[in-house]
């Protein structure tokens, strides 16, 4: 069976959906800042911490967590920094 979305693998990065981490202060400069971006083909990728096993047995009913996917966590004051770049649906 197929999804009805797939991620494309191929999609470049296109532009940077808010601040990051080092504007927000939420980094000292070190490997692992999170990120928010916009891909060539308008899909979002998002770069955080990886926190699937810590939620994997707490999950809201009807949510799922496939193989291929984890659930990552950023700061809602990243993704608020987001809000002016991402379109109104």
């Amino acid at each position: 069976m197929t999804r009805p979305w797939e991620a494309d693998p191929e999609a470049p990065f296109a532009r940077r959906l808010g601040k990051t981490a080092k504007e927000l202060g939420e980094t000292k400069g070190r490997n692992g800042c999170p990120e928010i971006w916009q891909l060539g083909n308008g899909d979002v990728a998002v770069i955080g911490r990886d926190l699937t096993a810590a939620y994997a047995q707490r999950l809201p009913e009807g949510v799922t967590i496939a193989p291929d996917e984890r659930l990552v966590v950023i700061s809602g004051r990243m993704l608020g920094s987001a809000k002016p770049d991402i379109a109104d649906a």
